[in-house]
């Protein structure tokens, strides 16, 4: 195989019951090196597993062979990616003339895995190994129908299944990956992350609103929760942000920055203040176990579910957000019944001991869709103030637990050969 480029995709939107579709288009230039004419059947994976005793498959396959459509044929092979089970393969003959370049080229639709915001699509490479020598120049290219950035792609996943290939380079809309003299082996299988091109989409448009519209905090309110769950990961070890995803901290940050607005200018919104004090706890919490010093952030959040208590008091968004932050710092909000008592806001508490580590697994950050009910603005005036600040605990207990993800295999790529909501 002389050389190898692919090209994916990605569609800017998707029917609703997709996470996201890719149309990817596999160039392959092969070179018989021999003297003599080869005649082969060439096939490659149109199926694999997804975990979950079900296989995936790719849609609307084309082949083209010097240009020209060709026939295929659906046959069993051994699954690339999960063992030995029978998967679908296409197949087709192809005549290869010594010393003469012979294009392949196949075309498909691929179905993104994932679950929301996030998604990944996945290629393989190891099955080229099978062509005589290595393949020449590889390169594969993400294209996305925005700017492609470190907060659209997740450069580092700690808390999806896997993490994006490294290397790629950024450019515009797409990313791209490039290799030479490549004998690809399962390692070189290609992956990579993005967060679900209909949130992003929404992203971008909440912050056209909110630049037209910069007095709407029901706009900057969007915003700041698009921007939370697209830092947070709902599942593994917690969430993106981290020393090793630069695109989840500033996604956060911009987050802060839209809550902090909303709540400015919908000072009466329960569900703003419960939705900022969300994404403070949760960010505070799990930070903490990588040593940073959250104590003004968890307050802050304190202030903020409280706030929205006195406005709202029996709201089911309120409630459920006030309940995960108090199960996550016991020690500085009590709950009985409906109501709470904010230890770290009203006096300076006892020292508390720090986890050893932190907690694998976390709950989802929550969407919600009530119209928020007010109070009058004296109900705000019996707030106690903060008198003391207090360390940051790490519980004993996390958020509630959620189910691990198994990886889906949304389409290998490969040519092998028989030659060788709202808060």
């Amino acid at each position: 195989m002389s050389a190898e480029t692919v090209k994916i995709d990605v569609q800017p939107s998707a029917s609703d019951k997709s996470l996201g579709q890719a149309r990817v288009t596999a160039d392959f230039t092969m070179h018989n090196t021999g003297d003599a004419a080869e005649d082969m059947a060439v096939r490659f994976p149109i199926g694999a597993s997804d975990g979950f005793f079900k296989v995936n498959e790719l849609h609307d396959l084309q082949v083209k062979v010097n240009g020209q459509p060709i026939r295929t044929r659906r046959i069993d092979g051994e699954d690339p990616y999960n063992g030995s089970d029978p998967v679908p393969w296409a197949e087709f003959d192809v005549a290869f003339p010594p010393g003469q370049d012979v294009p392949v080229e196949v075309q498909y639709t691929l179905e993104a895995s994932g679950e929301y915001p996030f998604i990944w699509f996945k290629y393989v490479l190891s099955t080229g190994a099978a062509w005589k020598d290595t393949i020449g120049s590889a390169d594969i290219i993400v294209q996305l129908p925005y700017p492609a950035d470190i907060q659209n792609i997740l450069t580092d996943s700690p808390g999806i299944v896997t993490g994006t290939t490294p290397g790629g380079a950024l450019n515009g809309n797409s990313l791209r990956w490039h290799y030479e003299n490549l004998e690809p082996t399962t390692q070189d299988n290609f992956e990579v992350n993005l967060v679900m091109p209909a949130a992003w989409q929404r992203l971008l448009t909440e912050q056209k609103n909110v630049t037209a519209n910069p007095l709407d905090g029901e706009a900057w309110g969007r915003l700041g929760k698009l921007c939370k769950e697209m830092a947070f990961s709902s599942r593994g070890k917690g969430f993106r942000v981290g020393s090793m995803d630069p695109g989840a901290a500033e996604l956060y940050d911009r987050s802060l920055q839209a809550y902090e607005r909303a709540v400015t200018l919908l000072p009466k919104d329960a569900q703003w203040h419960a939705g900022y004090a969300d994404a403070l706890a949760y960010h505070a919490y799990f930070k903490a176990f990588e040593g940073a010093d959250t104590t003004e952030e968890a307050l802050h959040s304190m202030r903020e579910i409280q706030t929205a208590l006195a406005l709202s008091p029996h709201d089911p968004k309120v409630q459920e957000i006030a309940q995960r932050i108090a199960s996550s710092f016991p020690d500085a909000i009590q709950h009985a019944g409906d109501a709470y008592v904010f230890s770290w806001l009203t006096a300076t508490p006892p020292a508390v001991e720090v986890a050893s580590q932190a907690p694998t697994e976390i709950a989802q950050v929550q969407a919600a869709s009530e119209t928020p009910t007010t109070v009058p603005t004296s109900t705000l005036q019996q707030l106690p103030t903060a008198s003391a600040a207090a360390p940051v605990s790490k519980p004993s207990a996390p958020f509630c637990g959620s189910a691990l993800i198994f990886p889906m295999l949304l389409g290998g790529l490969l040519l092998a050969g028989n030659a060788k909501r709202r808060n």
